[in-house]
C-alpha cells in the first residue's frame, strides 16, 4: 500500500519526538555546544569532586540527547528507506556521535586510573554523584582487565583488523559464492543460494528439499578451507585478546561484558545432554507425521501442517493480545491500550519501509514498534513479542535514571519470550478448531527445538573450537567438519539419518563470529519459560515479581534481575524446567492429534 492511504492510527507519531527540523536543529547546536563544554575537563576531571561530578554528568546528558536524535533518524529512516533526506540526517548523527567519542575519550581512562577510594572520597563530598554510582562501577569492573596507557594505545592501532574475519567472511559468503541449480516443484531450473535456500529446503515436494540441501552445502565444501582459515582466525583472536587482557579464556573475556559467569555457559550445555531424548521424541513424532521411512536432515524444516492458514486481522490481533497481558495488572495493560492506541506502533507494510520487526526509541520517546502485518498468526505473535521488549524499556526507562536505563542484551530477549509463550498458551486453552491447536503447539514444539537445543549445538560447537584455540591447537577444516557432525550426530540421535552433508553447515552461520552470541537464546527462552510457568500456575507474587524485573533496568547484573523474577541461571533446574515443558508440549500434540 501507498502511506498516504494508510489511516494515520496505523502509524508512528514522530512529531511528539520533534515537531519539525527547527526543534532536531536545536538539539545538534547544544550537543555541538555541549561537547566543546566537556573538552575543558580533559586534565582536570579527578582533580576533585566537582571536576568529576560535571564531567560525569554532562557525559550522560549529551549521551542521552544523541540517543534521542539517533533514534528519531533512525525510525524516520525505516519508514522511507529511499528518502535521501533521511539517511543524510542519519549521517550528520552518527558523525556528530563520533565527534563526541573523541572529545570524551578520556572519561572512561580518568576513571580507571582512580583508586576506588577516591571515587568515594567524591561521593561524601557530592552527594549528587551518587545517582552515577552504578554505571561508575560498571566502568570500574573492567579495571583489573585495563592496560597500560601504551598498551592501550598499542592496542588501538589494531582497532580496524580486529573483526576483519567476520566483514570478510560476509562478502565471501553473500557476493562471491556461487553455487549450484536445482528444478523446483514445478520442473523450473533455479539457482541456489544463501537467500532462497529455505523457500526450498521447506518444500512440500520432498526431491526438491532434497536436491537444495545437497547443492547447497556440495557448494560450501568446496570452499571448506577458505572458511576454516577465516574462523580460525577469528578464534584465534579471540584467545589473543582475552590473554592480553587477563582473562583466563576466550569464553570468559566474551561473558565478562554481560556480568555472567561461565558456569552458566556449561551448565546450559549439560542440562541439555541430559535431556537430549526429548529431542529424539521430537524427531520420531516428525517422521510419523511425515509419513516417511527415514527423516533425513533435509526433512527436518518441512511444515506439518502445510495447509493451515487462518486470518487474524490486527483489530482480532490487538483484542486477543489485550485478553492475554491483562494478567500483568492495571499499569501494564493500560500502558499497552496506550501503546495501541497512541501510534506506537507502525503497523502495515508500504513501499520501501524496513521490512520484518523490531520494538525501538530512546529513554526520552516512545518504545515505538515496527510492524508489517499481513494477517497471519506470526504476525499477531509479533505484536505481542515486540510488545514485551516495549512494556520492557518502558518500566526500565520510567523506573530508572537514563543512565541505569538500558537493561542488558542477555535479558533482552525475555520479556518479549514471555509475553510470546502467553498467547500461545492462551490461544491454545480458547481455541476450538483442531487444526488451530496443532497448528500452535507445532509452533511451541519448534521454538524449543530451534532456540535451545540447535542454539546449543551451536554454543558447543564455540566452545570446543574455542578451548582448542586457548590450547594453541590448528583448527584445520577436517578437524571442524570432524567435531560439528559429531554433535550433529548427538544432537540428532537414531531417529535422523545425519547426512554426511551436513559436515560444512558450519561455514554458514555467521554467529560463530559474534563471540558466544547464541547461548543466550537458549538461555533466554529458558528463563521466560520458567517464570510463565510460575505465573500460569499461580506461584506466590510471581507477577510482581516479574513486574519488578522489568523495572531493574542495569541497576542490577542480569543474573540478579532475573533472580527478582524468580529465575536463578547459574542453577540447572531453570534450563532443566524448559526442556521439561518442551517434553510437555510434544504430548500436548500427541494427544489433540
Amino acid at each position: 500500500m501507498k502511506r498516504e492511504n494508510i489511516d494515520e492510527k496505523y502509524t508512528w507519531n514522530l512529531e511528539v519526538v520533534y515537531k519539525d527540523k527547527r526543534e532536531f536543529d536545536d538539539d545538534y547546536t547544544m550537543v555541538k555546544n555541549k561537547i566543546k563544554e566537556i573538552k575543558k575537563y580533559e586534565k582536570t576531571m579527578i582533580l576533585n569532586s566537582e571536576n568529576f561530578y560535571n564531567t560525569v554528568k554532562l557525559f550522560y546528558e549529551i549521551e542521552r540527547i544523541i540517543d534521542k536524535m539517533m533514534s528519531y533518524t533512525s525510525l524516520s529512516f525505516d519508514l522511507d528507506t529511499s528518502d535521501n533526506s533521511k539517511q543524510e540526517l542519519s549521517e550528520m548523527v552518527s558523525n556528530l556521535a563520533n565527534e563526541f567519542s573523541r572529545a570524551s575519550y578520556f572519561v572512561v581512562p580518568s576513571i580507571l586510573k582512580c583508586d576506588y577510594s577516591l571515587i568515594e572520597k567524591f561521593y561524601d563530598e557530592e552527594e549528587k554523584l551518587r545517582e552515577y554510582e552504578t554505571s561508575i562501577k560498571e566502568t570500574y569492573r573492567y579495571k583489573e582487565h585495563t592496560l597500560s596507557d601504551e598498551e592501550e594505545r598499542l592496542l588501538s592501532h589494531f582497532g580496524k583488523i580486529i573483526g576483519s574475519s567476520y566483514e570478510t567472511y560476509e562478502l565471501f559468503k553473500d557476493c562471491d559464492m556461487t553455487f549450484g541449480e536445482i528444478e523446483d516443484e514445478n520442473g523450473k531450473v533455479v539457482e541456489i543460494d544463501n537467500n532462497n535456500y529455505l523457500l526450498y529446503i521447506e518444500s512440500k515436494d520432498r526431491r526438491v528439499r532434497k536436491d537444495a540441501f545437497k547443492v547447497l552445502y556440495d557448494g560450501y565444501k568446496k570452499y571448506k578451507n577458505t572458511f576454516a582459515s577465516l574462523l580460525s582466525s577469528n578464534m584465534k583472536e579471540l584467545s589473543m585478546l582475552a590473554k592480553i587482557e587477563k582473562y583466563n579464556s576466550a569464553i570468559e573475556m566474551s561473558l565478562y561484558r554481560d556480568d555472567v559467569s561461565t558456569n552458566v555457559y556449561n551448565n546450559l550445555i549439560d542440562s541439555v545432554h541430559k535431556n537430549i531424548d526429548y529431542i529424539y521424541d521430537y524427531y520420531k513424532l516428525k517422521k510419523k507425521l511425515l509419513k516417511i521411512d527415514e527423516l533425513h536432515l533435509y526433512d527436518i524444516y518441512v511444515p506439518t501442517l502445510t495447509d493451515y492458514n487462518k486470518k487474524y486481522s490486527y483489530e482480532e490481533a490487538k483484542e486477543t493480545i489485550l485478553k492475554v497481558l491483562e494478567i500483568f495488572g492495571d499499569e501494564y495493560i493500560n500502558k499497552v491500550k496506550e501503546a495501541l492506541d497512541s501510534r506506537w506502533i507502525d503497523v502495515y507494510p508500504t513501499k520501501n519501509k524496513r521490512t520484518g520487526g523490531y520494538s525501538g526509541g530512546s529513554y526520552d520517546t516512545y518504545p515505538y514498534i515496527l510492524l508489517n502485518y499481513q494477517d497471519k498468526y506470526h504476525d499477531m505473535s509479533t505484536l505481542i513479542h515486540e510488545m514485551g521488549h516495549s512494556m520492557h524499556s518502558y518500566y526500565s526507562r520510567h523506573y530508572n535514571t537514563y543512565q541505569d536505563s538500558s537493561y542488558r542484551i542477555f535479558v533482552a530477549e525475555v520479556a518479549s519470550t514471555v509475553n510470546e509463550l502467553l498467547l500461545s498458551y492462551y490461544m491454545i486453552e480458547h481455541s476450538n478448531s483442531k487444526e488451530e491447536k496443532l497448528s500452535i503447539i507445532n509452533n511451541l514444539m519448534e521454538l524449543y527445538r530451534a532456540t535451545i537445543y540447535r542454539q546449543t549445538m551451536f554454543a558447543e560447537f564455540e566452545k570446543i573450537i574455542s578451548d582448542m584455540a586457548d590450547r594453541e591447537e590448528v583448527l584445520t577444516s577436517e578437524k571442524l567438519c570432524d567435531i560439528y557432525y559429531d554433535l550433529n550426530k548427538f544432537y540428532f540421535g537414531d531417529a535422523v539419518v545425519v547426512d554426511e552433508e551436513i559436515r560444512y553447515e558450519w561455514e554458514k552461520i555467521p554467529h560463530f563470529y559474534y563471540d558466544f552470541y547464541v547461548y543466550k537464546y537458549s538461555t533466554g527462552l529458558s528463563a521466560s519459560t520458567m517464570i510463565v510457568k510460575n505465573i500460569l500456575s499461580g506461584k506466590k507474587n510471581a507477577v510482581e515479581n516479574y513486574i519488578e524485573f522489568l523495572k531493574c533496568g542495569s541497576r542490577l547484573s542480569p543474573i540478579e534481575s532475573l533472580k527478582v523474577a524468580g529465575v536463578d541461571l547459574t542453577k540447572r533446574e531453570v534450563v532443566d524446567t524448559a526442556l521439561d515443558e518442551f517434553k510437555n508440549i510434544i504430548d500436548m500434540y500427541k494427544e489433540n492429534i
